[in-house]
């Protein structure tokens, strides 16, 4: 169950220990508060989130441009249309559907590593943690 505070910001989250009741304020010069305000929106995080990331031991990654999402829409649809012709292919029998399977499947794959590699945020390597 969330329960919003004053602000709107969840208080209680249905996760387990997920609390986030503790109001923590800090100070920042005024360089530093700018430099936290386009690193979160470089990271299209909020702030906080981007404070949380970093205390959790991962670096965040910046927004790729338009040109990876437009990439990405069109490696989306080429894997679709090979799975659909793998599925044709099996109900009509004349083509390697396995293979056809085999090659969407590595598609997908190829996709799901591409987003990890440009969009998640990476494990710190910072000795602190």
């Amino acid at each position: 169950m969330s329960v919003p505070d004053k602000q709107g910001q969840t208080l209680y989250h249905h996760k387990k220990g997920w609390q986030r009741n503790i109001q923590k304020i800090v100070r920042f010069s005024r360089d530093e508060a700018q430099d936290l305000q386009k690193k979160a929106k470089k990271a299209c995080l909020s702030e906080a989130g981007l404070i949380r990331l970093l205390l959790r031991g991962y670096e965040p990654r910046e927004k790729p441009d338009e040109r990876f999402y437009d990439v990405m829409r069109e490696l989306s649809s080429i894997g679709n249309n090979i799975n659909q012709l793998a599925v044709k292919a099996n109900t009509l029998g004349f083509v390697d559907a396995p293979q056809l399977k085999k090659e969407a499947e590595r598609w997908h794959k190829f996709q799901a590593d591409i987003e990890r590699t440009y969009l998640r945020p990476d494990k710190s390597e910072m000795k602190w943690q």
